[in-house]
């Protein structure tokens, strides 16, 4: 049905079967089908292979295996329910395609313009309506994550019990489509004004340079943004993304709390404010004194214990965490690249360095972000800022966790060109996310609802008209989708 599930051939047999009109919606449905269902199934089976090694006796397996059944049966139903995201995407796109044989020839007897206007202007007004209502599709679905029960006292003797929902559900689909409508019109903007630039002679090597840095700005920007939410407000990120980001960072749970009581100035150096057993529990642990995790006696608390165990050189321990996170990385990243490779040498050669360069960006982004921790802690803040305690306080409530910030999302120059722009556009919407409420009061959602058709109808319209301008997978997928 699609070019990225059936063979070539199987791919036209099976659309000469299917009306034009129909064959976009048709994709646009076993795509988001597969896209919401694989990824819990790859889960699925992961966690039953895992649970059947663990499990002892006929039993157990039993057990295990029943479970995996019923498992995988809501999987697959729930993918099928009305508002998940496979309708969604056949009533975006099957919505967007039918709708514009019907505006086309309403607006050829309403306006004027020529005929090339006229069909820009159906495609974007059938994007537009058929992502307000796909969208409203999803809205409408009830969870508890959006919804809380509260008490009305009406008088003193009566009490009653309201349900109120809560819009935000959808938000990050919105700032996907945001992100990516800015992208198409920005890179619209800039390709048209370097066009008469150039013609004009007046192109400049600043400007050459702005347009190459860039993705690597809004990535750095982006990861700057998320690393400090991760950090400090974690509510504010999917809790699937907090939790791969703390997998990757491997850090000890307490020492994050130790640095987020110093933000809010629970713990404060010289001072007895009962945060000390945090702390001396860490060094207990690790064997430390625990004099090191006393805010009255160690003032600042030694930079080893954010080492967690690798000495006390900053630049040892951020080795250390480089060879740990490749590691870590490569074990992600190189059966991945594997299965998208030919299965011959220079498939495997291609798959290991594509593996590579992906996880010593990884690594180098978790290193920075420690080193950057170090670099404010001890080998350049305090020269700079101070070492009194009041300076000290300010260091570690939130400059040194900043810095780590700022210097992590650098690492993306490791990366190809076209691969920081996929990061940087993967990554921008999540950024945006952290400065927005993850749920808001219902009566505004039509304002949400409004940026996503309008950004949705940018998106799909230079889908049809310059595809070339969609950049990374998106305008392929899209491409493959709306092809009639």
């Amino acid at each position: 049905m699609t070019s990225f599930l059936l063979p070539q051939r199987g791919r036209r047999k099976l659309d000469e079967s299917i009306p034009p009109l129909l064959r976009p919606l048709i994709r646009a449905y076993v795509l988001g089908y597969a896209s919401a269902v694989a990824p819990r199934l790859l889960t699925l089976v992961l966690q039953y292979v895992t649970r059947r090694r663990k499990g002892k006796g006929a039993a157990s397996v039993t057990r295990t295996h029943d479970s995996f059944i019923a498992s995988l049966q809501r999987i697959l139903r729930g993918g099928l329910e009305l508002q998940r995201f496979p309708t969604f995407c056949a009533a975006l796109v099957g919505g967007t395609t039918l709708l514009e044989a019907r505006l086309s020839t309403a607006a050829s007897y309403l306006l004027a313009p020529g005929p090339m206007g006229i069909i820009s202007l159906s495609r974007w007004l059938s994007s537009f309506i058929a992502a307000w209502l796909s969208l409203q599709l999803l809205q409408s679905k009830n969870t508890d994550g959006f919804s809380e029960t509260v008490t009305i006292n009406s008088d003193s003797q009566t009490t009653k019990h309201e349900r109120i929902r809560y819009a935000g559900r959808t938000l990050d689909l919105t700032l996907f489509a945001t992100t990516r409508a800015l992208d198409v019109i920005v890179g619209e903007l800039w390709s048209r004004r370097r066009q008469r630039r150039v013609a004009a002679g007046q192109w400049t090597q600043l400007e050459t340079l702005l347009s190459r840095l860039t993705d690597t700005a809004i990535f750095a920007t982006s990861s700057a943004l998320v690393m400090w939410a991760w950090f400090y407000s974690p509510c504010k990120l999917p809790k699937s993304y907090t939790k791969w980001i703390s997998s990757a960072a491997a850090v000890d749970s307490r020492l994050i709390e130790a640095l987020r009581r110093c933000r809010k100035g629970e713990l404060r150096y010289g001072e007895d404010t009962g945060q000390a057993p945090l702390l001396q529990s860490m060094c207990a642990d690790y064997k430390w004194p625990l004099e090191w995790g006393d805010p009255v006696k160690a003032i600042p608390f030694p930079c080893e214990i954010v080492h967690m165990g690798c000495g006390p050189s900053c630049e040892c321990h951020a080795l250390s965490r480089f060879y740990r996170s490749f590691k870590w990385s490569m074990a992600t990243y190189l059966p991945l690249n594997i299965l998208a490779r030919k299965k011959n040498l220079k498939g495997f050669q291609t798959a290991f360095l594509s593996a590579a360069r992906s996880s010593s960006f990884l690594a180098a982004f978790i290193t920075l972000f420690y080193y950057g921790v170090c670099l404010a802690r001890t080998r350049l803040g305090p020269y700079i800022i101070g070492k009194d305690t009041q300076c000290r306080q300010f260091i570690d409530a939130g400059f040194c966790v900043g810095s780590g910030c700022f210097l992590c999302g650098w690492s993306v120059l490791i990366e190809k060109t076209a691969r920081r722009n996929e990061l940087a556009l993967f990554v921008a919407p999540r950024a945006m996310a952290t400065l927005l409420p993850r749920r808001y009061p219902l009566d505004k959602q039509w304002r949400e609802t409004f940026v996503f058709a309008f950004s949705t109808a940018v998106v799909f319209t230079c889908a049809r008209e310059n595809p070339k301008r969609l950049r990374g997978v998106l305008g392929k997928v899209l491409g493959s989708v709306l092809e009639a």
